[in-house]
């Protein structure tokens, strides 16, 4: 573990424990199935929560979560783990706050872009616009695809989506170290039986 991410380690460890906790009190039997997804629930609260909600992809996650409405257990994980109710991370009210952070970045993007347009027209020296196309085309696909995989991605602009897209990677990364030493762990309490032929 290194130092700079031990405690973010250690809150999500503790968050994901409780959360694991609340499901296996809320529902005593479980199938396999049941318990992969609680497991994965109660890691996506656990790391959005470590956040604080302080980015717009560990809002999108617990409103996500939070508006399960097949699934009671998960609002009360939310609202146990983050402490605030589950009805609070509801997707409008993200999305408002991400559209008044985004809308001056894309105002300015939007008037250096028509600068330089307009510099380049001017001097007569433009680029293929075959490249042109094909590279917007290319850039379009790979930002609609990081889109789909960053949650709440698809209300972000391509300068918030690259911000969230770090900082969800960051988080992500936590996650797993997480979970593979706690695998590892259990691997070195319980050794794997081998087989003497």
């Amino acid at each position: 573990m290194s130092n700079s991410s031990a405690p973010m380690k250690q809150e999500f460890l503790k968050k994901w424990i409780k959360g694991l906790q609340i499901y296996s009190n809320f529902k005593k039997e479980m199938t396999i199935f049941e318990r992969k997804k609680a497991i994965k629930l109660s890691a996506d609260v656990a790391i959005a929560s470590t956040r604080n909600a302080s980015t717009h992809w560990s809002r999108a996650l617990m409103s996500d979560v939070s508006t399960d409405d097949a699934n009671d257990a998960a609002k009360i994980i939310v609202e146990q783990i983050s402490g605030r109710k589950a009805d609070k991370y509801s997707r409008s009210s993200s999305s408002k706050d991400l559209m008044m952070t985004c809308s001056n970045k894309i105002l300015r993007r939007s008037r250096v872009a028509s600068r330089r347009r307009r510099r380049i027209n001017n001097r007569g020296v433009g680029t293929s616009v075959k490249a042109c196309s094909i590279a917007k085309k290319v850039v379009k696909n790979r930002t609609r695809v990081l889109k789909s995989l960053v949650p709440g991605g698809q209300e972000m602009d391509g300068v918030c989506l690259i911000k969230e897209t770090l900082d969800y990677i960051a988080s992500l990364r936590v996650q797993v170290d997480v979970m593979r030493h706690l695998a590892a762990a259990a691997e070195r309490l319980d050794p794997p039986k081998r087989s003497i032929l």
